[in-house]
């Protein structure tokens, strides 16, 4: 069976997409901080009949970054890479002129330097996989400008380049950013608490993720809604 590592996995879109592979047959290896969230997510993910590895800490630790890929090379390799892991940098979210700066230098840690260390440990088992594969989550906030999104569109944007040099450095792999669009998540609350609109559940967009799976795309930048659309 194909396996995946999913950081972030324990809630949201990582919860999500870890069931919509686990249902597919995907050996999984999940990661988060909260080790009992954590834990609920593998045992849902178990229900499929597939091996599921729970390993908790920060995905800025490189001692945890090498358990994630450890575990995967354990099950017989690695076909999928998911940076999933994400922070905001502040909580709600702030206009430019008051982010605080320790803030920012945590969404870059998180999203973009913790990413690229992950990917380092990963690719010799990424290379060796007939069909490697890395996905970084995105957010529209990488490409449009959104009042009081600036640090954390910063920290995407950035991922959004390391994605597409890898891709270009990395020619025997696909490496797709993927924006999935506005979802219903504790992510999402935290930026905007008082936001109040509806927002679609992670698990809508799961089907725009496999669907790239199945048609295994030329890598680049996907919107998740627009995926879905064409199909």
């Amino acid at each position: 069976m194909p396996v995946a590592v999913v950081t972030g996995g324990s809630k949201g879109l990582g919860r999500a997409l870890a069931l919509g592979l686990a249902a597919r047959g995907w050996d999984l290896v999940l990661g988060a901080r909260t080790a009992a969230v954590l834990a609920r997510a593998a045992r849902e993910a178990e229900a499929y009949g597939t091996r599921v590895v729970a390993v908790p800490g920060d995905v800025t630790d490189p001692g945890h970054r090498a358990e994630l890929v450890a575990a995967a090379g354990r099950m017989g390799g690695l076909d999928l890479l998911v940076s999933n892991a994400s922070v905001l940098g502040a909580e709600p979210l702030v206009r430019l002129d008051v982010q605080p700066l320790a803030g920012l230098r945590e969404a870059l840690e998180v999203n973009v330097v913790a990413a690229l260390g992950l990917v380092q440990e990963a690719l010799p088992l990424l290379r060796a996989s007939e069909a490697g594969t890395v996905i970084a989550i995105s957010s529209e906030a990488a490409a449009e400008a959104y009042e009081t999104w600036g640090g954390y569109g910063a920290a995407k944007a950035a991922l959004d380049q390391l994605a597409a040099v890898l891709a270009v450095e990395e020619p025997g792999l696909r490496v797709w950013a993927v924006d999935p669009g506005d979802m219903d998540t504790d992510l999402h609350t935290a930026a905007v608490p008082a936001g109040g609109e509806y927002r679609p559940a992670p698990e809508s967009v799961v089907p725009a993720f496999l669907r790239l799976l199945d048609e295994r795309p030329v890598s680049g930048r996907y919107g998740a809604r627009s995926l879905l659309s064409s199909g």
